[in-house]
């Protein structure tokens, strides 16, 4: 019987990699690192020439996940992006810019923070159940 491979989970304890609670840690790591790049772009609502930026979708995220991990082997190769924008991208879906290329809309910005929200509202909940119903009482 093979035994399941565990990670530390957020909270200190082991939580199987195929598990549900796993994929709702990661969940909110997406959710949160999501938060932090739309925050970003709020605060660069008056920088001219600033262009939005967002992560990739969860499911793109986690299927980059799966394969294995990628080297630099040949000084030619692509390095990683920039820490401070790991696993963003400029958004695709901006319309339009002002006149000093700003393209930030306040609104969409604040659309996709209360999806986000939302999104960790309910990722939240589902860890909570699923690691309640082992709890001891």
């Amino acid at each position: 019987m093979e035994i399941p491979r565990t990670r530390q989970g957020a909270a200190g304890g082991q939580a199987p990699q195929g598990s549900l609670v796993a994929l709702t840690e990661r969940r909110l790591g997406w959710l949160d690192r999501r938060q932090a790049v739309l925050a970003q772009n709020v605060a660069h609502a008056d920088t001219p020439g600033y262009r939005p930026r967002d992560v990739i979708g969860f499911r793109q995220h986690l299927a980059g996940q799966l394969g294995p991990a990628l080297a630099r082997t040949q000084p030619g190769h692509l390095g990683p992006s920039r820490p401070g924008q790991a696993g963003s991208q400029p958004d695709r879906a901006v319309a339009e810019a002002t006149p000093d290329g700003n393209a930030v809309s306040l609104d969409r910005e604040a659309m996709r923070i209360a999806e986000t929200d939302t999104a960790h509202a309910l990722a939240m909940a589902v860890h909570r159940s699923f690691t309640g119903m082992f709890r001891l009482t």
